[in-house]
């Protein structure tokens, strides 16, 4: 069974790396991107998200590892 894309059910078009609530959704325990099978989100999505977590983490804004 598919998951439905969060950001295609919300009609979101631009991922902000600025939006920290919204990226912490979609980084794992460890501070890791999770992996779209578990998350549901569609290929173009995973992109614009990954893309955004990882600059926010050079903004400092999302931690590169958690202790």
């Amino acid at each position: 069974m598919q998951q439905q894309c969060y950001f295609c059910s919300q009609n979101l078009i631009d991922i902000d790396y600025k939006d920290s609530e919204l990226t912490r959704k979609f980084i794992s325990s460890q501070a890791k991107i999770i992996d779209p099978k578990f998350t549901g989100t569609c290929a173009k999505h995973q992109r614009a998200l990954s893309r955004a977590i990882k600059r926010g983490r050079f903004m400092a804004l999302l931690p590169f590892v958690r202790r």
